[in-house]
């Protein structure tokens, strides 16, 4: 039973961006746990938990909707590409929350979508002008005034969220081509598992475990509750409102992570790193908007 849309002009498009603004927000609280927890117990245990928790729930969801979690159309190779860059991205996103700041982290994810709508043209044959190309070029000039190769700041671990970023990207572009049919329950599913998968890698090479304290798990549960609360309110956004309208407020999260950043981890970003995390939603909000004008 495929999601059905329910578009309802300017109402439709008033709870599409009150839905993505409060999915961007549970994201970023997201994050914040796990980070938080990721001082102490190992990455690898927590995708595996984290994961495990999710994929419990959506599997509980699928089964309340009368959907099937082995579905056939998971045969499909779109899929399967999807369930790979899920674990690139997973993998190396987590890492990067518990290696590095959470404002350049949550900065440099911000540049996804333009390398999804790089990406489109040369894949799915999307045309782009000479100003949609400026604005990508832009865009991954913000990138690296985040990343400032060659000066004091930087950092090689930053380098974990541009694979990060890599991969959602490569996930974006896999969901656009996988059937239609499969409902956010199922696609939520599979989603979190690849996230166990992504720890089981992890745990291999650095084989360590360790018994989460009772704060930890709490911690941990919440965080699988508020990440589904988020992959649930970005759907309804989806489904809601115009894409065009909706995936704007994705940027948002930007926000609510250096907010969460500075008030419990006491991250301060410097002018360079604001300014590059600034040029990056620019150029993401132009590009929605000539996107937009185009049509």
């Amino acid at each position: 039973m495929p999601d059905s849309l329910d578009k309802t002009g300017a109402a439709g498009n008033l709870m599409g961006a009150m839905s993505m603004v409060a999915a961007m927000a549970l994201f970023a609280v997201e994050d914040t746990l796990l980070k938080h927890v990721s001082q102490r117990l190992p990455v690898s245990q927590i995708l595996i938990l984290f994961g495990l928790g999710g994929t419990f729930i959506f599997a509980c969801l699928t089964w309340q909707r009368g959907e099937r979690i082995f579905n056939k159309d998971l045969k499909h190779p779109a899929l399967l590409i999807r369930a790979v860059f899920e674990v690139l991205g997973r993998l190396f996103f987590t890492l990067s929350l518990a290696l590095t700041a959470l404002s350049t982290t949550s900065a440099i994810l911000q540049a996804t979508p333009l390398l999804v709508a790089a990406a489109s043209a040369v894949i799915f044959r999307e045309k782009i002008n000479g100003l949609r190309w400026s604005l990508i070029g832009l865009g991954f000039v913000g990138v690296l005034l985040v990343l400032r190769p060659g000066l004091d700041g930087f950092s090689s671990l930053s380098i974990l969220a541009v694979l990060g970023m890599i991969g959602f990207a490569g996930r974006d572009l896999a969901t656009r081509a996988a059937p239609k049919g499969l409902s956010y329950a199922q696609l939520g599913v599979y989603g979190f598992a690849m996230l166990v998968v992504s720890g089981v890698i992890l745990l291999a090479w650095r084989g360590e475990m360790l018994r989460p304290t009772g704060a930890e798990t709490l911690t941990l549960a919440c965080a699988t509750f508020v990440g589904v609360a988020a992959y649930t309110a970005l759907t309804m956004a989806m489904r809601l409102g115009e894409v065009s309208v909706v995936t704007p407020f994705r940027y948002s999260r930007l926000l609510f992570a250096m907010i969460l950043a500075a008030l419990i981890f006491n991250e301060r970003p410097d002018p360079l790193e604001l300014t590059g995390g600034a040029v990056i939603v620019l150029s993401g909000l132009a590009l929605m908007l000539t996107a937009r004008k185009g049509r």
